[in-house]
């Protein structure tokens, strides 16, 4: 059960051992100009590959039980499915329902745990593969890899190396069923940090933080929802940047400071510089800092949202 990119690895290395008798996705959604239907990423995965596909409006109804129940599995193994799984459907299987999660839990339960941890500034993340109950992430935890969150890395980067090692921990836990189940840890509700959704409005850039607290910001919303300030001619995207120089003295905090020497722009922060490589127009193309300055004519000293 999975819906995103991020499933395709599990599904792929799940398969490769064990016999999958079905694969549900949310259902397609309609996007595009057209507004056309498009299949979630692991459900156009897995039709490509022939598995059987399944993709209900929910899990509530007494029909999708009774689908569910037919399947007789041994184990639905859950990541990023984006539907609540009720608790009749947890008690299905013979050896539960086992979630393979983006954090080291019980940090960052919830639907962004990859940007939270980012922007939060840790050192680490990793997977955690948890027997699935009635909470949002709070089961028990069967198994754990963890890894470093590098200095450049982006939510994409770490989304990529996670999914790989998501599919390698799911592997070997499914593979281990069921002696390894007599192992849960129960997680410590104590420490319990949650990872609310992202939303557009809060990966506008809030120049008055300190030039590392927006680098990880910008870092941990690339490349979705996107990291974005106010430009002349509306919203301006920001495809990458980077920490800049420290200021030798405190500007107030949005002001274009010219270009550095690798061409990116130089705005100052809070504390110290972010120095802008890529950025996009509202209904432009990505493009290099130097053509963003041609187009907008900012001259030293003036807030980088005003020409």
């Amino acid at each position: 059960m999975g819906s995103p990119g991020f499933a395709i690895p599990a599904l792929d290395r799940l398969a490769a051992d064990h016999d999958i008798i079905a694969v549900y996705t949310q259902p397609p959604r309609r996007s595009g100009r057209g507004m056309r239907e498009t299949p979630q990423p692991l459900a156009a995965h897995a039709a490509s590959h022939g598995f059987e596909l399944r993709h209900p409006l929910s899990l509530k109804t007494d029909e999708d039980a009774a689908t569910l129940t037919a399947l007789e599995a041994d184990v639905f193994v859950v990541v990023a499915y984006g539907l609540i799984l009720p608790p009749p459907v947890l008690a299905m299987p013979r050896f539960g329902c086992i979630n393979g999660h983006a954090s080291l839990l019980p940090r960052w339960r919830g639907a962004a745990p990859i940007q939270r941890a980012i922007a939060a500034g840790d050192g680490s993340t990793g997977i955690c593969a948890m027997l699935m109950e009635a909470g949002l992430d709070t089961g028990p935890v069967l198994a754990r890899r963890e890894i470093a969150i590098g200095a450049t890395d982006t939510a994409g980067d770490l989304h990529d190396r996670l999914a790989t090692l998501n599919a390698e921990l799911l592997g070997e836990v499914v593979s281990d069923l069921p002696a390894i189940l007599e192992g849960a840890q129960p997680q410590d509700d104590s420490r319990a940090v949650y990872a609310p959704k992202l939303t557009p409005a809060e990966a506008e850039i809030d120049w008055t933080l300190d030039a590392l607290a927006i680098d990880r910001m910008i870092r941990a919303f690339t490349p979705v929802p996107g990291p974005w300030f106010a430009g002349p001619k509306g919203r301006v995207r920001i495809r990458a940047a980077r920490l800049g120089a420290k200021a030798a003295a405190q500007q107030a905090p949005g002001l274009f400071l010219g270009l550095d020497t690798e061409g990116g722009m130089r705005i100052s922060t809070g504390s110290g510089e972010i120095s802008l490589d890529e950025l996009q127009p509202a209904g432009g193309r990505a493009m290099p800092a130097r053509d963003y300055l041609n187009g907008n004519q900012l001259a030293a000293g003036t807030p980088v949202g005003m020409s």
